[in-house]
């Protein structure tokens, strides 16, 4: 059954990059009226290139790396010694969620301009939730025929 799970993360998480993360008003580095993670990528590449960087891996290469590595644990094509790999990107993936949840908090505090979660934010963070239970799932299956 995790097998299948994960693999609808597969295009799970691609739909989660394109949702709404947020909407926003009046931001000064987002002049845009929703916000997902492909446009913020997109509006920090053009102002900061390093950060842009940081959070392609964070929000993209990490979740669909560990996702594909677990898909191959799962049919046999990896060996399971791989689970400290993929447990460590998941925890790369969900830096991400910290980091949104950061920027979303810091700017209702400033209290410039209006911000509003958007259901994006909750697939995307479903998606990286739902990652990390599969991963545990499955390193637990693994110890218990290993006993």
């Amino acid at each position: 059954m995790y097998r299948y799970i994960n693999l609808a993360l597969l295009v799970a998480y691609p739909i989660s990059w394109f949702a709404p993360l947020m909407k926003a008003g009046l931001l000064p580095l987002f002049k845009l009226s929703e916000v997902s993670v492909i446009s913020g990528l997109q509006s920090l590449w053009q102002t900061d290139i390093f950060l842009a960087v940081v959070v392609a891996v964070f929000a993209l290469i990490a979740p669909y790396l560990k996702t594909i590595g677990l898909a191959l644990v799962h049919w046999h094509w990896l060996s399971p010694r791989a689970a400290p790999l993929l447990a460590f990107l998941g925890k790369l993936a969900m830096a991400d969620i910290f980091l949104i949840a950061l920027y979303i908090t810091l700017a209702k505090g400033i209290g410039v301009g209006r911000l509003e979660v958007a259901w994006g934010l909750y697939l995307f963070t479903a998606c990286i939730l739902t990652s990390l239970w599969i991963s545990w799932a499955t390193e637990r299956a693994r110890t218990q025929t290993s006993e």
